[in-house]
Formats: C-alpha cells, sequence, structure tokens
C-alpha cells in the first residue's frame, strides 16, 4: 500500500479496537476493576508482566492473584503482615512463581513507601545518560552502588539509530533504569531476572511496552488510562509481540530479520510517521488485526 492508503487503514483499524468492547477479553481489564491511581497500576503492572499465554488464562490468573491480596493491592504492599504473605505462597503462572512475587510485594512497598506514583521507577536521575554497556554485568544489571553513584548506563547503543536520532530516547533510557530500580534491593531472588526485561538484554520489552502504553497514553476512548504525565504518547515505543510483529512485516513496517529491542524500534519510527504525537495508537490496530482478523 502506498503512504497515504495505509495511513487511511491503519487509522481505521485503530479507532475499530481501540474501544470499550476491546477491555473485557483483554489482560487491561484488570486494572480497569480499580479506580484509585496506584491501584491501577500495580494491578496493570503484575497483569503486563503475567501476559503471555491465552488471554482468558491471564485474566483468571490475575483475577486469582489479586482476591489473595483481598482485591486491594496498594493496602495490601504497604501494610501486609506475615500472615498476608503466607496467602501468596503457591501461586505460579508459568515460569512466574511464589519466588518472584514476594520479591515484587517487596519491591512495591519499598517504592510506594518514598513514591506517590510507580511512574517516578521509570524516571532515570538527571545526569546518567551514557551510552554503550559501561558498568553493566553480565546479567544487565549493575550494583547498588553504582545506581547510588549515578555510573550506570541508561542508554544502549541499540536504541541510537538513525531513524529515531530527532528523538530523545526517553523511553529505552527509562526501561534500562527502572531493570536497575527494581533489582536494587538486597538478596533478588537471581531467578527473578528473567521477568523484567530492558533494551540492555536486547529484549523487544513487549510486556512493559504495553503497560507504558496504558499508562501514558491519553484518549477519550476509555481503553489506556493516561494517568501518567511526566513521560509522553509521542515517546512511547509499541509493544511488538508475534501478532504486532507479524502484520507489521507484512505491510511492510518491518525489514529486520530478528525480532527484539531494534525491530520495535524500526516500527516506532514507521508509525511516528503515521502520527508524531501518539504512534503507539497503531498498536491497537496491528494486535486486532493479526489477533481477531489472522491478518
Amino acid at each position: 500500500m502506498e503512504f497515504l492508503e495505509l495511513k487511511d487503514f491503519l487509522d481505521l483499524k485503530a479507532a475499530q479496537y481501540n474501544r470499550p468492547d476491546f477491555i473485557q477479553n483483554d489482560p487491561i481489564c484488570i486494572p480497569h476493576q480499580y479506580t484509585k491511581k496506584q491501584d491501577i497500576e500495580i494491578a496493570a503492572f503484575l497483569a503486563a508482566i503475567l501476559a503471555w499465554g491465552q488471554r482468558k488464562t491471564i485474566i483468571n490468573k490475575c483475577n486469582e492473584l489479586f482476591r489473595r491480596m483481598d482485591n486491594e493491592p496498594y493496602q495490601f504492599m504497604l501494610h501486609h503482615s506475615d500472615d498476608d504473605l503466607k496467602g501468596l505462597l503457591g501461586f505460579k503462572h508459568r515460569t512466574f512463581n511464589d519466588t518472584d512475587l514476594l520479591y515484587f510485594v517487596a519491591f512495591f512497598q519499598e517504592h510506594y513507601s518514598q513514591h506517590e506514583s510507580l511512574e517516578a521507577a521509570f524516571l532515570a536521575p538527571a545526569g546518567v545518560f551514557v551510552d554503550g554497556y559501561s558498568g553493566i554485568e553480565s546479567d544487565g544489571l549493575v550494583s547498588a552502588d553504582e545506581l547510588s553513584d549515578g555510573n550506570a548506563a541508561y542508554s544502549s547503543s541499540a536504541c541510537m539509530l538513525a531513524e529515531l536520532a530527532l528523538q530523545q530516547p526517553k523511553i529505552e533510557r527509562a526501561l534500562n533504569y527502572f531493570r536497575v530500580y527494581f533489582f536494587s534491593l538486597p538478596d533478588y531472588p537471581r531467578r527473578t531476572i528473567k521477568h523484567v526485561s530492558s533494551p540492555l538484554q536486547k529484549s523487544t520489552c513487549k510486556r512493559l511496552n504495553m503497560f507504558l502504553r496504558w499508562m501514558v497514553r491519553k484518549d477519550n476512548m476509555g481503553v489506556d488510562f493516561g494517568i501518567w504525565n511526566t513521560l509522553k504518547p509521542a515517546d512511547l515505543i509499541c509493544p511488538c509481540d508475534v501478532h504486532v510483529d507479524r502484520v507489521a512485516r507484512k505491510l511492510g513496517l518491518i525489514e529486520r530479520k530478528q525480532t527484539d529491542w531494534r525491530t520495535a524500534v524500526e516500527l516506532t519510527a514507521q508509525l511516528l510517521r503515521f502520527d508524531p504525537m501518539d504512534p503507539v495508537k497503531y498498536d491497537f490496530a496491528l494486535f486486532g488485526l493479526g489477533i481477531e482478523e489472522k491478518f
């Protein structure tokens, strides 16, 4: 398709799927059960982290998880007792188990004791933007001392592509910083590292980019929440799952052979041509075409 024809097609499909009736069959229905900002953040983050496999199974497992917290995740994170934590034992979804869950709870308790919003966890302190991989250990994490000293590398060369040269790599930096910050508590379980990705691992970061879309995108359609204000919709990177990847390649929006962080950046650069202020709205179009229409 020519540029304008493809734009019109994607605009039509984005409008078709960015609607409230999309919510009930998607993991985004989990945070939509809540109204308090912090409850929405926690429910959305955990729903995104658990979002692999069949959507029905993901939704059922998320509902099971939050029932264990009496459907008050923010209060649970701040004020749980040891007995409350015992109620989480035995939870499992694929490779995510109760060991991972208990660390997530510890992180949320620590974070929300100091910050009003989870958005702060994605905002790297000023002066820490460093290109390259200096200071990064083999597992992609830096030490707590390096984090506090501000010497960690929160930017990887993967995002320094010509097609995004005019855009500050805010989300790439945010994701690299978040992973370091998330695992800054002492004695984090090594097995849990695999559940939080970053561009430094060359991951597409599909689940975290989906979570950021939910939190950052603002429109009047009632699907995405748009409750964060520092990160902007124009900064977002498109979540690149198997459905989005397949459809985008079929439409000529991706040329890169493998699917990794650079692929997500390449796709987003193409989507920026259609809407520079809100490129990730086209996630609705690509995902809907892939999973609903088998495009």
